[in-house]
């Protein structure tokens, strides 16, 4: 029967946590009816323009949904598939 040696089960537990699947939780989403300019411009495809277009919007009509940012002009299906994952309403 063989023996593992302290150091080969300690490089054994790094490399399975070192692969173990990233998962996402609800800090690392920005929330669209709250970022400041800054946090929107994070997203991919969200420059100062349309940052601002975001928080005029929320102004007047909070998002109920993510999806509703679409409801912002120059935000159409293809920049919403791209942040999806990225946005939180509260």
């Amino acid at each position: 029967m063989s023996t593992f040696k302290p150091a080969a089960i300690t490089l054994i537990m790094v490399l399975v946590l070192m692969l173990a699947p990233v998962t996402s939780s609800a800090q690392d989403t920005v929330n669209i009816n709250s970022a400041d300019s800054k946090e929107l411009t994070s997203l991919p495809g969200i420059g100062p323009a349309l940052a601002e277009r975001i928080i005029e919007h929320r102004e007047r009509f909070p998002f109920e949904s993510t999806e509703d940012i679409m409801q912002v002009s120059g935000i159409g299906e293809k920049t919403y598939q791209d942040i999806e994952e990225m946005i939180a309403v509260e």
